[in-house]
């Protein structure tokens, strides 16, 4: 088994680099690795209905897709990620197995963590990792979050979506109380890139295994593959299951509402209603949306050219986009 040391905290790199390890290589491995601050969402689920999307803008934070199901999970770099890839299709579904040396590990720093339910890791009835796993030929994927110093008012705020909007059959998030690893430690002087360095001495150096970086070779590739997949509207939110969005609101032109219908992030149909008044049908506005990403720059650049207040009198784009989103 391979060591690694993923020093990269780009979200988009690190999913990128499990992919290229679980299907591009042979080996087994143990990685750790910290991600900047982002959302990560499960392959399965609706990408928007699962974040606050005007927090996440406002503060920078990326929001990625991984290859494994389950809810969506916040990182920063206060959370260590751990991944082991081995190639044993058996161990599918046996989380223990993979679990079972952190809880090891806590262990040693006077810490009772246990495992629950599928697939978390609690302490004093508090979720601390959530865990998913992937199968691919013969080889299977296993990755965790360990909270250690993570911000719980971003993980709260990003991750408080408005699902009230959303009709569609994409898995769904289930909210839990957390808490970080810091807080139960007796020793404060241990951070977030010391536990790290435990992980590593519990599972390889006390076994005389070398920890390694990824070498030159191989951050090529995954560059590659995370600028041609991971970082893109395609993967993270076109790949979003059907879905229709509902939404509405009352501007001083009156009440609009939205009803959409969205197939691999394409708008194909979408109603537009209200008590508003317009000088020309509103068909023409939804007619210039069929088709577009739903996403607000695509929809913006769609409506570039378009005078709204000839549809909708008293109404502006921003209002619009209000209840587009």
């Amino acid at each position: 088994m391979r060591y690694i040391d993923n020093l990269n905290t780009n979200p988009y790199f690190n999913l990128a680099t499990e992919e290229y390890l679980l299907k591009h290589t042979h080996e087994e491995y143990f990685m750790l690795w910290r991600n900047e601050s982002c959302i990560v969402v499960g392959k399965n689920q609706n990408t928007l209905s699962e974040i606050n999307e005007d927090y996440v803008g406002k503060h920078n934070i990326k929001v990625v897709r991984r290859l494994t199901g389950g809810g969506a999970v916040f990182h920063d770099l206060g959370n260590i990620n751990f991944t082991f890839i081995v190639n044993d299709g058996g161990s599918f579904n046996d989380f223990y197995k993979f679990v079972e040396p952190i809880i090891e590990v806590l262990a040693t720093l006077g810490v009772k963590a246990e495992f629950s339910g599928r697939n978390d890791l609690l302490i004093e009835g508090k979720k601390f990792s959530g865990n998913a796993q992937c199968k691919h030929k013969d080889r299977v994927m296993h990755h965790g979050t360990l909270l250690f110093s993570s911000s719980m008012t971003d993980l709260s705020a990003a991750l408080i979506a408005k699902p009230i909007k959303f009709s569609d059959k994409s898995v769904k998030s289930i909210s839990s109380r957390v808490t970080n690893i810091s807080e139960h430690l007796g020793d404060s002087s241990i951070d977030v890139l010391r536990f790290k360095e435990l992980v590593f001495e519990h599972l390889a150096l006390k076994k005389g295994a070398i920890i390694e970086e990824l070498n030159e070779q191989e951050t090529e590739y995954i560059s590659k593959l995370k600028e041609d997949k991971y970082s893109t509207w395609d993967w993270n939110f076109g790949k979003s299951p059907k879905y229709n969005f509902k939404q509405e609101k009352k501007f001083q032109g009156g009440t609009v509402e939205s009803n959409i219908e969205v197939h691999e992030g394409i708008i194909k149909e979408i109603k537009i209603f209200g008590d508003f008044f317009g000088k020309e049908d509103i068909k023409f506005l939804e007619n210039k949306l069929i088709g577009i990403k739903h996403e607000r720059s695509a929809i913006l650049k769609a409506l570039e050219d378009m005078d709204i207040s000839r549809y909708m009198s008293n109404i502006s784009k921003e209002n619009l986009l209000e209840v587009l989103f």
